[in-house]
């Protein structure tokens, strides 16, 4: 369908020059005389304005789909698509390019969440065997050491009380990073207290202030929700510690007309966004949840992490 659109162009606008040539007083001489030359040349420019004006006018809907191409990416569902415009097969190349994008949304999502679902059960795993397993087997040997402590003799309690401190940090590091992999917090005492737990337990380990502006009335959200909503404050967090150089960091987490909104704000370094792992990995779990996440830099400095989940309006 497109050839013969660009055909019947080009031929109508040979046709009009031939006609206009027959009917035309205007003769060409064998050889042509330097007179005609200007006459000619003015002809072809006019066929050939009028034939990329109206090329260009036919094809114009490609060069937005090319445009949407470059940009689209599918971890932003429901972001860009193609305007259906044209006429036959063009509009049609364009209706199945969004039905592909639309597809592939979802085949991303989901695998996103079988990927998400089995790193939450392994991480889960882990955690119960270190709490089980590594924790147990320190607190064994964090007994039996105060018992070495009690029995030794002064020239060596010294040395068994920096390895009984030694085994007993090992223990409280063993149980934090257990806490990180399975927030039990989560489920046994709700999102507000699972947070602001991750907010103290950031502040100890980083020495970076965090404040909390948390709604006194939140929404009643899933458990994949409030899941996604720790681990995105979790992961943006840890960047914060990682890569911001930041002296105060500020998380809110409020109902609006457009949803539940959970922003973490910090005072970092800021610049361009460099997408890796981690804001990937944010990406992955908002779309588990049908959720908008925007990573931009602050204009007075540092970041701002921005989740939306829609349709969690918690306002009376």
């Amino acid at each position: 369908m497109l050839f013969w659109r660009l055909f019947i162009i080009n031929g109508s606008l040979f046709a009009l020059g031939t006609l206009v040539l027959a009917l035309s007083p205007a003769t060409v001489s064998t050889p042509v005389l330097l007179t005609e030359v200007p006459v000619l040349l003015i002809g072809l420019a006019l066929i050939l304005a009028a034939n990329a004006a109206l090329v260009r006018a036919s094809l114009a809907p490609l060069g937005a789909l090319t445009a949407v191409m470059r940009r689209v990416g599918l971890l932003r569902r429901g972001g860009d698509r193609a305007t259906e415009a044209g006429n036959g097969d063009l509009k049609q190349l364009i209706r199945t390019f969004n039905e592909m994008l639309d597809r592939l949304e979802a085949e991303n999502s989901a695998s996103s969440a079988l990927a998400l679902a089995a790193q939450e059960e392994e991480r889960q795993r882990i955690a119960r065997e270190l709490h089980d397993q590594i924790g147990q087997s320190l607190t064994v040997a964090l007994l039996s050491l105060k018992r070495v402590v009690d029995r030794s003799p002064d020239d060596l309690r010294e040395e068994s009380l920096v390895a009984q401190e030694a085994v007993r940090a090992s223990l409280e590091e063993v149980r934090h990073v257990a806490q990180r992999l399975r927030p039990g917090v989560l489920a046994d005492l709700g999102l507000r207290s699972a947070l602001t737990s991750l907010g103290s337990e950031f502040s100890r380990s980083s020495g970076i202030p965090v404040v909390w502006e948390i709604d006194d009335e939140l929404p009643a959200l899933s458990g994949d929700v409030e899941l996604v909503l720790y681990r995105i404050a979790q992961e943006a967090l840890t960047n914060v510690a990682r890569h911001a150089h930041a002296a105060r960091v500020e998380v809110t987490l409020a109902s609006s007309a457009t949803g539940l909104i959970l922003r973490i704000l910090d005072d970092g370094r800021g610049g361009d966004i460099r997408e890796g792992a981690g804001i990937r990995g944010m990406r992955e779990r908002a779309l588990l949840i049908g959720a908008h996440l925007t990573v931009a830099p602050r204009p007075s400095g540092g970041t701002d992490v921005s989740l939306v989940v829609p349709g969690t309006d918690g306002r009376k």
